[in-house]
């Protein structure tokens, strides 16, 4: 079996050796590990401790973005059969396909927002609607990034804690506390959101 975890931090190795680069094939990795089901969390992470709080979601966000294109486009096009099994055994899964058909934008945005619905099989399950791939790619991409923004920040607070305990940077009194509180704030609001979202996208499945 597979070390994921191990594949990703060779990976995580690699692009802190190879320059400007690394942000790219970091970034192009989201497409591989979408359409693999490898937990894009952990990617999302690292680009949070390598690249800090504005870089890192920039390539999270355009990484993880293509990445859900590309699963999208390989359930339309090639493993339709296979998702619609993997569907059946998901009664809500199952549900939220048939209310995208209704209300493609909202649901689509509703489900990215919320952290029931995991995000790889949700690629696949979307490819098999009608949903426009346009419409699809701008909800995917608004509803992951209070997500984003999140992973990204709990990455960069362990990087630049690493290197306030090695003693890399200079310690200031204010630093820790500073880190608690956007940890804090960060995870407050991904509760929050997450929550709205799942009692709005509850209310869509259960409509008539």
């Amino acid at each position: 079996m597979v070390n994921i975890g191990g594949v990703v931090a060779a990976l995580l190795t690699r692009v802190q050796q190879i320059g400007p680069w690394g942000a790219v094939v970091l970034g192009a990795a989201y497409v591989p590990a979408a359409i693999l089901f490898v937990p894009g969390s952990l990617l999302t992470l690292g680009a949070g401790f390598l690249f800090g709080p504005v870089k890192g979601t920039v390539v999270v966000s355009l990484g993880s973005t293509a990445g859900a294109a590309a699963a999208f486009i390989v359930a339309r096009r090639v493993a339709r059969d296979w998702v619609l099994r993997h569907i059946a055994g998901r009664p809500k899964l199952a549900a939220v396909s048939d209310a995208v058909e209704h209300d493609a934008f909202k649901v689509i945005l509703l489900t990215r927002l919320s952290p029931v619905f995991p995000f790889n099989v949700l690629n696949y399950a979307f490819g098999l609607t009608s949903v426009r791939f346009s419409s699809y790619i701008l909800a995917s991409w608004l509803g992951m990034l209070p997500g984003t923004i999140m992973y990204v920040l709990l990455g960069s607070a362990a990087g630049n804690l690493a290197a306030l305990l090695s003693g890399d940077v200079p310690r200031s009194s204010g630093q820790p506390a500073l880190l608690v509180i956007g940890l804090v704030a960060a995870l407050a609001v991904a509760v929050m959101v997450g929550r709205s979202a799942r009692r709005a996208l509850d209310r869509l499945v259960t409509e008539p």
